[in-house]
């Protein structure tokens, strides 16, 4: 494995690791760099060692050491490197008992339930999960989200002092606390990989985006397996991402879902979403990305789009606006009455959401415009293709709209 390779897998976890040691983000990020620095100089020569993640977390625990003796000039900063070496003699203590473990679990939780606590933006939120827990370089988080690279730098500094100065809690939440505090990091981790998914711009699928919030939904459902929702996430994210390599033709144009070519899904991935989704059902504690995730199991099984069970697709809709009565999901639900009761019947749910502040949606114009093309209503499918173009600025999304206007029979329109 190389040290990029390490960097990626560890990062978060030996960050984490030293935050609790040193009690400073900006310390423990120095003092991993540092040790990933070293790394560099030495694993060519020297060899990887069986253990890298410890072995950077002791590298980075003792260069931070070193840098506090060598920064000594006040008392307060003898006392406090007498400190650390009294912590890191104990630590190398624990080591020696248990070689095996790089990190302690329970710090990458503490540092995700930080990184999105309720007082930071969710801008902020995103940003710091990537920075922290990802280790995405500044420049490469900003590529991400397609702002400057000051403006990201800036984000991320704010919400570093933020979490200092207002001294948010390094810690997981207490279990009353944890319902209300779990939502937002979900949430987070959700939209890393849906701007991955759905990319904002340039290319359809952002594959590192994807990647990342997957691998974090992981770390989610490792760290916390008795809890549903963060196992359900996981087996949403796996069921989304089955499908990719079925989603971009070979020029790079979209492909919907009715026509995609399912011998391309993944297999893998989904026979592991599925034996998530369904051990979350033994549970009998659904929440909404346990629900999203049956719904995408439902559609992994279906060996066509045909004979996909649209019945069993709209109840879980159903379940799923009982818990969480959104316009996107009432939206969503539509989608699915019209696959169940007609094109018409759906239009019409479509048509009762105009009020519901999905105007600017894109995904609402483009929906009813495929609806109204399948009522033979060409004039109006035409306009809502438009609307939906206008209002995404994903080049492949806009391809995709130009090609289902442009194939809109004008012979169509006699008909409305």
């Amino acid at each position: 494995m190389t040290v990029e390779a390490v960097f990626r897998r560890e990062y978060g976890r030996c960050v984490a690791t030293l935050i609790r040691f040193l009690g400073d983000i900006d310390a423990a990020e120095e003092a991993v760099q540092d040790a990933f620095t070293v790394a560099v100089a030495r694993w060519p020569t020297d060899g990887q060692p069986p253990n890298p993640g410890a072995w950077i977390v002791t590298t980075a625990r003792n260069r931070a050491i070193d840098r506090l003796r060598r920064e000594s000039v006040r008392d307060e900063r003898h006392a406090q490197a007498h400190h650390l070496y009294g912590a890191a003699a104990q630590a190398a203590e624990d080591d020696a008992l248990a070689p095996e473990e790089e990190t302690v679990p329970d710090d990458r939780l503490r540092l995700i339930f930080t990184c999105c606590h309720p007082a930071l933006n969710q801008p902020a939120q995103v940003a710091l999960t990537l920075r922290l827990l990802g280790g995405l370089e500044t420049p490469e988080i900003a590529r991400a989200f397609f702002v400057p690279e000051s403006t990201m730098a800036q984000r991320i500094v704010r919400a570093k002092r933020k979490i200092r100065n207002t001294r948010l809690p390094y810690r997981v939440p207490a279990e009353a606390e944890l319902p209300s505090r779990l939502q937002p990091v979900l949430a987070v981790v959700y939209l890393i990989f849906n701007e991955g998914y759905a990319a904002t711009a340039d290319s359809l699928i952002r594959l590192d985006l994807c990647a990342e919030g997957i691998r974090l939904a992981r770390v989610l459902a490792d760290l916390m397996p008795d809890e549903p929702e963060a196992q359900g996430l996981l087996a949403l994210l796996l069921l989304l991402h089955s499908r990719s390599a079925a989603r971009v033709s070979a020029d790079g144009s979209l492909v919907r879902l009715a026509e995609q070519d399912r011998r391309l899904w993944d297999r893998g991935l989904i026979a592991e979403g599925q034996a998530i989704v369904r051990a979350c059902v033994q549970r009998n504690h659904p929440g909404p990305y346990q629900i999203q995730a049956a719904v995408n199991a439902v559609h992994s099984v279906a060996p066509s789009f045909d004979k996909t069970d649209w019945h069993a697709i709209l109840t879980l809709y159903d379940q799923l606006y009982a818990l969480t009565p959104t316009p996107v999901v009432a939206l969503n639900r539509a989608v699915a009455l019209a696959e169940v009761h007609g094109p018409a019947a759906g239009l019409a749910a479509i048509d009762d959401l105009r009020s519901a502040g999905l105007d600017g949606y894109y995904l609402f114009h483009a929906s009813r415009a495929d609806l109204l093309r399948r009522l033979g209503r060409s004039t109006e499918a035409a306009a809502a293709y438009s609307a939906a173009r206008a209002l995404t600025a994903n080049p492949v999304e806009r391809a995709f709209l130009d090609t289902r206007r442009a194939a809109l029979s004008p012979s169509d329109s006699a008909q409305e």
